[in-house]
This record gives structure tokens, sequence and C-alpha cells, in this order.
């Protein structure tokens, strides 16, 4: 068993004042990664290619490279590309099914990355515009899919760490 350290730092000067930070995680029992590079098609004249880059689910026997939801501390998605930026799709499950019941869709801009501590209980959507009372009820990610509408191929770095 390993030890997961995360640091993440932000360095700002403003009139001689520094104002970033860096703030330090470990995470322990960590027993696996998963670590990929990911190449997305370019858009297919006019239509975006959508890849699915992590599986999720409660049991890892349905659905294939699946990571098994619960033992998920630690998700990062770098957008490796300098130029062109990607839809991130988080498919999600409602009362932990293994079929993602709705989705919300965050852009990830060239060089940046997307991260999560976990992958149950992470988000909830609701698309009910006459209430906008916020949810207590989150629920779990059943996959994340990328969707590249550039002309050109991008690249994805994927990393999970599981117990």
């Amino acid at each position: 068993m390993g030890v997961l350290t995360v640091s993440i730092k932000e360095e700002l000067t403003l009139n001689g004042a520094q104002q970033g930070g860096v703030n330090t995680v470990s995470i322990a029992s960590i027993s696996q990664a998963f670590k990929r590079i990911v190449t997305l098609p370019a858009d297919g004249g006019g239509t975006a290619t959508q890849t699915t880059i992590l599986n999720l689910r409660t049991d890892v026997t349905t659905a294939d490279s699946a990571l098994k939801d619960d033992d998920v501390k630690y998700i990062r998605i770098t957008n490796l590309d300098a130029s062109n930026q990607v839809a991130l799709s988080l498919q999600l499950a409602a009362n932990g099914g293994a079929a993602a019941t709705t989705q919300a869709t965050i852009l990830l801009e060239a060089g940046k990355s997307f991260m999560l501590g976990k992958g149950v209980g992470i988000a909830a959507v609701d698309d009910d515009a006459a209430d906008a009372t916020a949810i207590a009820s989150l629920v779990d990610i059943e996959s994340i899919i990328a969707i590249n509408d550039e002309n050109d191929t991008t690249q994805l770095e994927v990393f999970v760490a599981t117990t």
C-alpha cells in the first residue's frame, strides 16, 4: 500500500505581495494506480467525437475496463493539448445504479486539469427551472466521456488512484 500526495501550487504576485498558495493532501492506503494517455480523434467533419475515458461501476464485472467506484480516491484528467479544448461529460448514475440516468458536462481548456476526490456521491443535476434549490442527494459517476469538437486530435492524461 502506498500514500498518494497531491499538491496544488499557485504563484501570483500582485503589488509586490504573494497571493498564491500551496495546498497538499495525502491519501493513504492506495493499492492501485491507473494512468493512460488517451488520443481523442479529430472532429469528424462537423460531428464531435466522443471517447469514453473512464468507467466506474459498483461491480467491476459489469463493464469492460471498469474500476470499482467505492475504491476510487482520486481522479485527475489533464488536457495535454496546447490550444484545443475538450468537454468532459460526467455520466451520473442515481442510487448506485450501473446505467447513467443524467449527465453534467464541463469544459476542460488546453493545458488545464480536472480533479475529483472520489467516484461516489460527487454530483447532482436538476433541470427543473422552476426550482433552483440546492441538491443534497449526490449521485455516483458511471463513466466520463471526452468530447472533441476540434479539427485536430487532442490528448488527455487520465490518472486514477484506488484502494
